[in-house]
């Protein structure tokens, strides 16, 4: 697994966690990007991309009108020259069993070559998924990453 690399994860996962809220995979098309790995149990944390670029601009504009700001979605450019909404809110842990393959265009591996994009990136999961554990629930429709987390500490 590198870090910042994009990643396709096994339709097993979603059957083994079975939680309605995660977001699926759509038939190995969804790639997911791997953010951080927690080193302590070896699991990574994953973010979930979305094409939907206009709904997810929407919310950001609406969240940052109101003066606040929005850790929750971030909207990049990425190298294949085309927008992907990182859904951050939406991260979920996994193992490395479960990871498919790299995803790739082209044969190449599509990873986040901005270290500042990064860096932004991780700092809104980091503080995405403190909240998490202290059990702040975002939306009605959020996947409950502390039980799979758990469920994966005893696999």
């Amino acid at each position: 697994m590198k870090k910042k690399g994009f990643y396709i994860i096994k339709d097993q996962f979603f059957k083994d966690m079975s939680d309605p809220y995660l977001k699926g995979n759509k038939e190995g098309m969804r790639p997911h990007y791997y953010c951080f790995e927690d080193t302590s149990t070896g699991i990574y944390w994953m973010i979930p991309l979305s094409s939907r670029i206009e709904k997810f601009r929407r919310i950001i504009e609406k969240k940052e009108k109101s003066g606040k700001p929005c850790d929750l979605l971030h909207i990049v450019k990425l190298d294949n020259n085309r927008e992907s909404a990182f859904l951050i809110q939406d991260m979920f842990p996994v193992t490395e069993e479960y990871i498919e393959r790299e995803y790739t265009i082209a044969g190449n591996h599509l990873m986040l070559t901005s270290e500042h994009t990064a860096k932004v990136i991780e700092q809104k999961a980091r503080k995405v998924l403190g909240m998490l554990k202290r059990g702040v629930k975002f939306m009605p429709t959020q996947p409950d990453v502390m039980s799979i987390l758990e469920k994966l500490k005893k696999i």
